[in-house]
């Protein structure tokens, strides 16, 4: 009998078994790369093209440009969630070409490869429509002039529904319905409803602004908020934008080689927060482009106040071979082979449009008529009377004689200056008596009486004691600081930053009492664009309780009878532009509050300015009004309002 031979390796035969079963389902394993299929391809171009409702009104409303329109229609529910209707009276499509648009790389406007560096149109990627179409619900209605009966194609997340014919005007009508109803979580990313439709507006805009021979509506929830008609670049700004800009734009042209520029750039004292009204189109593309943007700030150099930004509308013509629109799926970068070129370019027209209309003066002087400012001469030898004055010389301001004769300019009963005499002598005297009288019996700055929690961080460590020794003397340093002494020692106080904090807290308790407010003796008109003119109507409640009287006048326009007493009646309409734009970013803002928003812009826009001399009584009342404040040491931003510089910090410093 033979004895059978047994691994003495035990784990050395289990790796030997081990890597031939491997070996083994390598042969026989099916392959693992595939094609994926059409409706998660598109789901996942859509990640990247549809971000948002917005970008579905971008890539609608680019189409109708394409396709020829004149006329444009945009309507919007529930901010583009329930629905996005595009309607035009473009070309339209025939059957074939309706089926075929939601395939994806369908496209109309490029054949080969050398057709994506001479792009005129406004899409050329084939993208958009079958992206849309993979995450909503789309009814698409088109018709061809020359065709008798239109197409009408339902699809839901790329799958065709049905495809029939149907009657219907000429061009396109196509609706997004349910926009993310298959991708719950997309859905629930979205932003609020003015988030979003803030979002639709802007692209709107961006389609609008540069394509001015189309005329655009737009309808938001049934109500018309835009109605544009076909006209120049200046007339379609005031259409958006409101017709105090019609005072605010000068002309910028400059033509070279490389580029040619047309477009409107905002007087420097119409600068903005934000850069929100900041507009730039290549061939009429609107682009995001940060190196040019440079070149037109820097052309208003030393003429912005810090902090701002100018606003302009400019269309760079440029050679379509010259320039790379291709790079990004939004299509709003654009590469430029002669970038360097066209910044100087660029920022040298806008200075130049700013130097030439800023030295030219802004009146225009009319003869008034029946003045003849060229009379006959005088007959020879005429000579004019020589003028001449007469002085009472027995007039003595203080005699003690009254005179009989007694201004009567008021009404009889009525106590004035112009019915009381002439003061006596012993009178005037007896005046700043009682006045130097009354000014040694004076007491001191009354301060707020100590409140339960400290006014100061625990790091200040300021007794109640050291804030009611402030001093009434006060004196101001650099026309920024108030300075005043305390027994532990100095407090410095940033005029700008404190006067905030009184004016924001003063406002919330206006919002809370609806105080009231001063009346103006000659109502302010104030324009507004279309969306601007919504959003007063919005918050035209917290306006009032802040002390504003405003009511509209038509559409856009509205009528401002009173204003809150702490403001200036010479700049209504730039008070109430400065509100809006703060509202709006702060509507960015998931959580906002709408008196916060205006109480703290009309804080900031109130605020005594740095650089600014105050009298020893401003800068007391000032002191006095900031330590009433529940929160006197920050500012509504969060900055400090003061220092204390303590003694023990002085004596430091001069060791």
């Amino acid at each position: 009998m033979v004895e059978k031979k047994t691994d003495k390796n035990p784990l050395k035969s289990k790796i030997f078994t081990y890597i031939c079963n491997v070996k083994h389902e390598r042969i026989y394993m099916s392959d693992i790369i595939q094609l994926l299929p059409d409706s998660v391809a598109n789901q996942i171009a859509a990640g990247e093209v549809v971000q948002r409702p917005a970008s579905a009104v971008k890539e609608l409303l680019e189409n109708a440009i394409d396709a020829g329109a004149t006329q444009v229609k945009l309507i919007i529910k529930d901010a583009g969630r329930t629905l996005i209707q595009v309607i035009d009276n473009g070309c339209g499509m025939s059957d074939t070409d309706a089926r075929l648009c939601f395939e994806r790389h369908a496209t109309s406007k490029i054949r080969q490869a050398h057709d994506l560096f001479v792009i005129r149109t406004m899409g050329f990627r084939g993208e958009a429509l079958p992206s849309i179409a993979s995450v909503a619900q789309v009814e698409l209605k088109t018709k061809m002039a020359n065709a008798e009966l239109g197409t009408c194609i339902i699809i839901e997340g790329s799958e065709i529904k049905e495809q029939t014919a149907c009657q219907c005007a000429n061009g396109t009508s196509i609706a997004v319905k349910n926009l993310f109803f298959n991708i719950p979580a997309r859905r629930s990313f979205l932003k609020t409803n003015a988030i979003e439709f803030k979002h639709i507006e802007e692209e709107f805009i961006r389609v609008a602004l540069i394509h001015t021979h189309v005329s655009f509506s737009l309808y938001n929830n049934d109500k018309l908020v835009y109605q544009l008609d076909s006209s120049n670049l200046h007339q379609r700004i005031t259409g958006l934008f409101g017709a105090s800009y019609k005072q605010r734009l000068h002309p910028v042209e400059e033509t070279t080689e490389q580029v040619k520029i047309r477009g409107y750039v905002c007087k420097a004292e119409f600068s903005k927060k934000s850069r929100g009204e900041q507009y730039m189109f290549v061939n009429n593309r609107f682009i995001k482009n940060f190196y040019l943007n440079n070149a037109i700030e820097k052309a208003y150099s030393d003429l912005l106040p810090e902090k701002t930004f100018p606003s302009y509308f400019i269309n760079l013509e440029v050679d379509a071979s010259r320039i790379d629109v291709n790079i990004h799926p939004t299509k709003t970068e654009v590469k430029f082979l002669d970038e360097v070129i066209i910044y100087a370019v660029l920022r040298s027209a806008v200075k130049r449009t700013l130097g030439q209309y800023s030295l030219a003066t802004e009146f225009e002087f009319n003869t008034i008529d029946g003045l003849d400012l060229n009379p006959a001469p005088a007959p020879k030898g005429y000579v004019p009377n020589e003028p001449t004055i007469s002085v009472d010389t027995a007039y003595n301001p203080f005699s003690s004689t009254e005179k009989k004769e007694k201004p009567t300019r008021m009404g009889s009963g009525m106590s004035n200056a112009f019915t009381d005499p002439t003061p006596r002598a012993m009178e005037w005297e007896k005046f700043f008596e009682i006045s130097n009288e009354a000014a040694d019996e004076a007491e001191p700055l009354d301060m707020p009486p100590p409140a339960n929690e400290p006014l100061f961080q625990d790091d200040d460590e300021t007794s109640d004691t050291d804030i009611q020794s402030l001093s009434t003397n006060v004196i101001q340093v650099f026309n920024r600081y108030i300075v005043s002494n305390i027994s532990s020692g100095l407090v410095v106080i940033d005029q700008q930053m404190a006067h905030e904090r009184i004016l924001y807290e003063t406002y919330c308790q206006q919002a809370a009492t609806e105080t009231a407010s001063q009346q103006l003796m000659f109502p302010v008109q104030c324009s507004f664009s279309p969306a601007d003119a919504e959003i007063i109507n919005e918050i035209t409640h917290e306006l009032k309780t802040i002390g504003f009287d405003i009511n509209p006048l038509g559409k856009t326009t509205f009528v401002v009878s009173a204003i809150p007493s702490t403001m200036d009646d010479s700049h209504t309409q730039a008070v109430l532009d400065d509100i809006l734009d703060d509202y709006k970013n702060s509507m960015m803002q998931k959580f906002s509050d709408k008196h916060h928003s205006i109480a703290l812009s009309m804080a900031k826009q109130g605020a005594i300015k740095n650089g600014k001399k105050l009298k020893q009584e401003e800068m007391q009342n000032i002191v006095a009004q900031l330590f009433s404040c529940k929160i006197p040491n920050l500012s509504p931003s969060g900055k400090k309002t003061m220092i204390i510089l303590k003694e023990t910090d002085l004596l430091e410093n001069f060791k």
